[in-house]
């Protein structure tokens, strides 16, 4: 298969390289040839399937999610819905160093879009599915704060049509307290305990579901093209006029050092600019905030968790599980690695790092030019050598990534009451 491509390449790589220099002055080898067509929109392949979900593809699922994602009463206080940091408007992140929901939590929110081509969520990795995912925020002391029953009966008592006809019949309820379930508030947690074993289940059932409708809506969320994918395709047809409306000769430049000097791509490869690895870069602490362990602690968070792919609330078949049953989990060389993140609308989606220790992807690529010691564990940068303009080059080419949402605009905006 890869001799079959780069035999198709062979003529266009030819004119490519012969136009361009006698025009821009922009030489691209063979190899930047195929890196670029391999990260264009275009090379985006269709959303993979989700066997631990049943319903991800269910328009039904869809619009129940969408209705769950935006509802404030998903939350202790009645105030907090997902929608309240990943907000649409915002490409389905809240432009805030760390994420607010009834308190503040240590980390920054990252964009949903994108997320159902991920095997991973989270900065550190510690959930393996969009679903899964979902159920995190709305147990957390500091997103939603809320509990398993709370969020059952608000189903039952809010969604039973849309719900059953999705999931089938909700089961008895009526016996389950108004609050329990594992967190943090000590009534709640103390009511959850004595439940017996059979009704912790049926609500654990039912609070999976919740996050397989959010996640069914969530994973229709795509990015769009942006100016890089209308150069890569202009390059393509060697139609220079377009190729000089999508990018400046500087942006150009910072392509050619994102691809090359740069060392990016060997972590922001693919159509969205990233490769869903875990990696340490040395990203300073942030102040005031306890030790992030990374990846090391989300590795073994996701193996011990109970909507985990191989859980009793998957659907899928464990020889589906292929992520997490191979899941290595070697605690030295994870300690403060942390989640890829793409780089699609990246300028659009200041501050960054994983607790938004950087204002400006200025600071963001002059890190990795300086490359420091990493404040714990072993940072896998080494300094790049930029010069001044080539950092403004390389911030420049990030920005050529800004494109439009690829969904439904339904999807884009609260549902109607």
């Amino acid at each position: 298969m890869r001799i079959q491509k780069w035999t198709a390449f062979t003529l266009f790589t030819i004119f490519a390289v012969m136009f361009l220099a006698a025009t821009s002055g922009t030489r691209w080898s063979p190899q930047e040839l195929a890196q670029l067509q391999e990260l264009s929109i275009a090379a985006l392949p269709p959303l993979p399937a989700d066997p631990s979900n049943r319903v991800a593809d269910d328009p039904r699922a869809a619009e129940l999610g969408q209705r769950l994602f935006f509802d404030e009463r998903l939350s202790a206080n009645g105030q907090v819905a997902c929608a309240s940091c990943h907000l649409p408007d915002q490409l389905f992140q809240d432009g805030t160093p760390l994420g607010k929901g009834v308190g503040t939590t240590d980390r920054r929110t990252m964009s949903i879009i994108g997320t159902a081509h991920s095997p991973w969520q989270f900065w550190d990795g510690r959930k393996d599915s969009q679903w899964s995912q979902a159920l995190g925020p709305l147990e957390s002391a500091v997103e939603h704060g809320g509990d398993r029953t709370q969020y059952v009966h608000l189903v039952a008592d809010q969604y039973r049509a849309e719900y059953e006809e999705v999931f089938g019949k909700l089961p008895q309820l009526a016996e389950l307290p108004a609050h329990a379930g594992p967190v943090a508030d000590p009534e709640a947690a103390a009511a959850w305990q004595v439940l017996p074993p059979a009704q912790k289940d049926t609500v654990n059932r039912v609070f999976a579901n919740i996050g397989k409708a959010i996640a069914a809506y969530e994973r229709r969320i795509d990015p769009g093209p942006a100016r890089f994918d209308a150069y890569v395709e202009a390059l393509a047809q060697g139609d220079g006029a377009k190729m000089k409306a999508a990018m400046t000769r500087d942006e150009i430049a910072g392509l050619k050092l994102f691809l090359g000097k740069g060392q990016c791509v060997q972590c922001h490869s693919g159509p969205l600019f990233t490769n869903n690895e875990f990696h340490n870069t040395g990203v300073p602490a942030a102040k005031g905030l306890p030790a992030d362990l990374g990846r090391q602690a989300g590795a073994r968070q996701v193996l011990k968790d109970e909507f985990n792919c191989l859980g009793p609330y998957s659907d899928a078949k464990p020889e589906q599980c292929g992520e997490i049953r191979f899941l290595d989990e070697n605690g030295a060389s994870q300690l403060r690695q942390f989640r890829v993140p793409s780089l699609r609308n990246v300028a659009e989606r200041a501050p960054y790092m994983h607790a938004g220790q950087f204002a400006t992807l200025r600071e963001v690529v002059e890190h990795y030019n300086r490359a420091p010691a990493a404040p714990a564990g072993h940072s896998e940068l080494t300094p790049l050598g930029l010069a001044a303009k080539e950092v403004d080059q390389l911030v420049a080419f990030l920005a050529t990534l800004s494109g439009p949402v690829r969904a439904d605009p339904k999807w884009l905006q609260a549902p109607a009451p």
